[in-house]
């Protein structure tokens, strides 16, 4: 394997202050090691892991995407409140869901424009705002 993708996934891992696993390393170097930003759900890292011999069980992937989410180094995405995708671009942005093929991809930021929040109710604080736009091919 290329030097540079193990070293991406690696540099990855540190940057969240996790330790390189075997099984973190090989995920890691599935969602980062060519340096392009991913939006995967659990299923669809398994299946890769899958193909590229990594030997990691669907538990485990499920609990090292959480361990990554909860490191900083992505964010969970829910769609329809029961699908959820993992993204490894961290910064604030929305997401197109097409709904022909259940992807998801990254939308303009610069083109969205949110003019007022409501007020959260009192003792409350806004921890985030996920915008998610359906699409369907016409």
């Amino acid at each position: 394997m290329d030097g540079s993708i193990e070293k991406r996934g690696a540099d990855w891992l540190a940057e969240g202050g996790l330790r390189p696993t075997r099984q973190r390393l090989a995920l890691a170097e599935l969602l980062v090691g060519d340096g392009q930003n991913r939006h995967v759900t659990a299923e669809s890292l398994f299946a890769a892991a899958q193909d590229d011999g990594a030997g990691v069980s669907l538990a485990t992937v499920y609990n090292t995407l959480r361990a990554f989410c909860d490191a900083g180094l992505m964010q969970e995405v829910t769609v329809d409140g029961s699908k959820s995708y993992f993204d490894t671009n961290t910064h604030d942005h929305p997401h197109f869901y097409w709904e022909d093929d259940g992807s998801l991809t990254d939308a303009p930021a610069d083109q969205l424009q949110i003019a007022h929040l409501p007020t959260p109710p009192e003792g409350a604080e806004i921890a985030s705002v996920d915008v998610v736009i359906r699409l369907r091919r016409k």
